[in-house]
């Protein structure tokens, strides 16, 4: 997969003219702006679940970090007692 990635990555000026030659060959003048507006959609929506993701699982860990934190905070204050104690 990362293999197919690199090598879409070298694609040349000629090459990527050849490309978009092809489709435009394939698809005529009315469809490549549909096909666009269609692949624009796509990443959208696929950016938006995504970010729904991150946000669904930052909320469901935020209690957890909360806990923790009062742990943490907890832990200090008896290892500042214990020092203080010395």
């Amino acid at each position: 997969m990362d293999f197919l990635f690199v090598l879409f990555l070298n694609l040349g000026g000629g090459e990527v003219v050849l490309i978009l030659l092809v489709i435009l060959l394939m698809f005529g003048g009315k469809g490549v702006p549909n096909i666009a507006k269609a692949l624009g959609k796509g990443i959208r929506e696929f950016k938006d679940a995504a970010n729904g993701i991150q946000k669904d699982v930052m909320q469901s860990t935020g209690g957890i970090t909360n806990t923790i934190q009062e742990h943490i905070q907890e832990v200090k204050k008896e290892v500042d007692t214990l020092s203080d104690n010395k």
